[in-house]
């Protein structure tokens, strides 16, 4: 927790490190060594994350909403509608609208059927649209 500062990366550590110690053939000659391997795998395991490619290139949704607002304030309205919506409808419109991946693209990045990305994105359409009032804000 003291280097991620997040609780959901600690997790994912804590099952990395314990899969790593689950699939070793390391024997330990006593319980300090075994305690000073699971400390320098955890360490290592938090470094890698830290400077892994995706963390290092990424923001998160909740960061955005709080960035100067470098367009107008119908904008800032539409994002704040998207960043409300359900988490699956919000990914999928995030996605498509703000970074500009194709529906196959995403449904490569989440794991889902393209079909299905296409459902999403109509049906969170929908879902702004009655919340923005209208079809106005339409691409």
């Amino acid at each position: 927790m003291l280097h991620l500062k997040n609780y959901a990366d600690t997790e994912d550590i804590f099952q990395t490190v314990f899969l790593k110690y689950v699939l070793s053939s390391v024997s330990f000659e006593n319980p300090e060594h075994e305690k000073a391997w699971f400390i320098r795998v955890t360490i290592n395991a938090c470094k890698d994350l830290l400077k892994s490619f995706f963390r290092s290139r990424t923001t998160s949704l909740d960061e955005i909403i709080e960035l100067p607002a470098k367009s107008s304030p119908d904008h800032k309205e539409v994002l704040e509608a998207v960043l409300a919506l359900p988490p699956k409808y919000r990914d999928v419109v995030y996605l498509h609208y703000y970074e500009n991946y194709t529906a196959p693209q995403i449904s490569q990045i989440l794991g889902k059927n393209v079909n299905t990305v296409y459902t999403l994105l109509t049906r969170s359409k929908q879902m702004l649209r009655e919340k923005l009032g209208g079809d106005g804000y339409e691409r």
